[in-house]
């Protein structure tokens, strides 16, 4: 029997079915929306909303949001190139947005990363006078020694600056200082005196006080804001330390030579009145090291500056070197934690930090090992405290600990986690299951798991440049493949170069081969094999290369970029964290450059970038 459908002639198949009932539900609902609501009279008893139906599209009531989200946002220029921004292929923009998760927010500009405005350092001088006669192996001493007070002031967050005469012929006072009949050393006193208040006041020290003690002690909390409400000195500093504006230092100055009684003053604090000065009696931060205190404190030394002056200078040099180097470890009394979140084929990839680390925990070189800094008697001594060094897989922010972070491209981390020689856009849309990891990781303690990207970038560019954290990090970029030569300034000593032993003594019997070997701590990760630790070296020096190329149409930079815009949060961190470091160099480089102009160059760190050179070939010395 034939079908209904057949005996009408029609044959109509499936897909050709639900094609027509799709367009039949398309002419209904265009007619619903745009004939019914027009064809119905209005009146009482329809209601009001049904009969003025109409359909429009949506309105932006603000055209010009400045969200980025905005699709209508307007172009709009790039903000101008400030001073100085580039170094060592980073660039960046210092603004006070710049807790805002992605910098091309900001900067408009995918590669310019958003940093926080320079902080205003207060200037802190010592005078040198280099109109007297040295020799030789003097002036190396006297320069060793000012440079470690530089050091000292600079990493605490101070503008270190060195005076000599030549600010004081300046002064205006100066030839009235030079007809007057008054003791040798009173005119010598005068003379730092006059080149202070011919800079404009501030701090005036004498380059054997040092600060020993953490970054946020209240006392040199106070100085490093540059606000002293009157003449200051310090009691039982003597003459170590003055703090004051300049027309109080003007209207002492006025006083000191003009008084007809101070003809047989020694020094400047004689030829004053009492109420010159406001006496602080708190110090506890500062270590003086003056010759009462050395005689007292550090016989050997003091035997050593009586039998040979200069060799004697070279080893109060060394003492106070290790007094500031100490002084770090006990702040730092949990150890140093040496981030390392991704532990089984990351061993090579954080090995500079590790090196570091090993360096910070080593003693320095010192005359009297047991000693301690003047102002902190009963410190803990190197020798007989060692540091731990651990490498944990999260970030910790806890005060007495010390963190050394290694921040990798999320390419290189991609290459070194999964052990590939070449990585493609196959393995970057299947094999990568979560974006951000390394950020995710190194915070899933602190901010737990729930958190976007964007929060926990955020949080790491608090913990790389906030408050107080230069004292208390340190983040570098994981395709240098040494850790930079400067970093003296950024802890206030000279590192050790490498790592001494701990002291410990071990008995012959057994052999170094049959020896137990040290335990573990599961809180540092897996022990990775020796096959994983053999190829680890190739693939981070291929991952360098990767990073260093620019040639757009190469497959790795391709999928180098891929990785990128797959991690945005990760690449923001490795970038924010390679500008920070760079632009704490570039500073630093561009104040030494000026301060090599003045004083004959005394205290400048010749070994470690100093000359004029850095703006023009700068660029070239970092890694990528």
């Amino acid at each position: 029997m034939r079908k209904h459908g057949a005996t009408l002639g029609l044959r109509i198949g499936p897909r050709r079915i639900s094609f027509l009932l799709v367009l039949l539900g398309l002419f209904a609902l265009f007619t619903l929306l745009f004939t019914l609501p027009n064809s119905i009279p209005t009146g009482p008893s329809l209601s009001k909303s049904i009969a003025d139906h109409k359909l429009s599209l949506p309105k932006y009531k603000d055209k010009i949001s400045s969200s980025i989200l905005n699709p209508f946002r307007p172009a709009a220029h790039k903000p101008p190139e400030q001073k100085n921004s580039t170094y060592g292929g980073s660039s960046w923009y210092s603004n006070w947005n710049w807790r805002s998760p992605f910098s091309s927010s900001i900067t408009l500009d995918e590669n310019r990363s958003l940093l926080p405005p320079l902080k205003e350092r207060a200037p802190i001088y010592c005078y040198y006078d280099t109109t007297v006669e040295r020799g030789q192996a003097t002036k190396e001493a006297d320069s060793a020694l000012l440079l470690t007070w530089r050091r000292a002031w600079w990493a605490q967050g101070f503008k270190p600056i060195i005076l000599s005469a030549a600010e004081a012929m300046h002064n205006p006072f100066y030839d009235e200082l030079q007809r007057l009949d008054v003791e040798p050393s009173f005119k010598k006193d005068m003379m730092r005196w006059l080149a202070w208040e011919n800079m404009g006041g501030g701090l005036l020290s004498h380059h054997l006080l040092f600060p020993m003690a953490a970054h946020e002690d209240p006392s040199l909390s106070f100085l490093r804001r540059g606000e002293y409400p009157g003449l200051t000195r310090w009691e039982g500093l003597d003459n170590a330390l003055f703090a004051g504006p300049k027309v109080q230092i003007t209207d002492a100055i006025i006083r000191a030579l003009r008084d007809p009684k101070n003809k047989g003053a020694k020094d400047f604090i004689a030829a004053v009145t009492s109420d010159t000065f406001r006496v602080d009696p708190t110090h506890d931060s500062l270590a003086f090291y003056d010759t009462k205190t050395i005689e007292t404190k550090y016989q050997k030394v003091a035997e050593e500056v009586n039998a040979d002056h200069d060799k004697g200078m070279k080893s109060l040099n060394l003492l106070i070197n290790s007094h500031l180097h100490n002084t770090w470890r006990n702040i730092f009394n949990d150890g140093i934690a040496v981030l390392k979140p991704m532990p089984a084929h990351t061993t090579h990839l954080i090995k500079p930090a590790y090196d570091l680390a090993t360096r910070l925990a080593a003693c320095s070189d010192t005359p009297i090992p047991s000693s301690c800094p003047p102002n902190i008697p009963k410190c803990k001594p190197c020798v007989s405290h060692p540091m731990k060094i651990a490498t944990p897989a999260r970030y910790h922010n806890d005060t007495g600990l010390y963190t050394i972070g290694t921040v990798p491209h999320p390419y290189t981390l991609r290459t070194l986690d999964t052990l590939r020689n070449t990585l493609d856009i196959a393995f970057v849309r299947r094999e990568i299951k979560k974006r951000d990891e390394w950020l995710y990781l190194i915070f899933q303690e602190l901010l737990g798991t729930g958190i976007s990207g964007s929060a926990r970038v955020v949080k790491f560019k608090e913990a790389v440049a906030g408050e107080y954290a230069t004292s208390h990090s340190l983040w570098m970029t994981a395709e240098r493949d040494s850790i930079p030569d400067d970093l003296d300034w950024w802890f206030g000593f000279d590192i050790p170069e490498k790592a001494m032993d701990d002291g410990k003594s071990e008995t012959p019997v057994p052999g170094p081969e049959r020896r137990p070997k040290p335990q573990h701590d599961p809180a540092d990760g897996p022990i990775p094999s020796e096959d994983d630790l053999l190829r680890e070296p190739s693939l981070l020096s291929r991952a360098r290369e990767v990073m260093k190329s620019k040639a757009e149409q190469d497959m790795d930079v391709r999928v180098r970029d891929a990785i990128e815009a797959w991690n945005l949060a990760d690449t923001e961190a490795w970038r924010f964290a390679k500008a920070f470091l760079a632009r704490s160099r570039v500073e630093r480089l561009k104040w030494e450059e000026e301060e090599s102009q003045y004083a004959e160059g005394v205290g400048g760190d010749s070994d470690k970038g100093r000359g004029s050179s850095w703006l023009r070939w700068g660029d070239n010395d970092e890694e990528e």
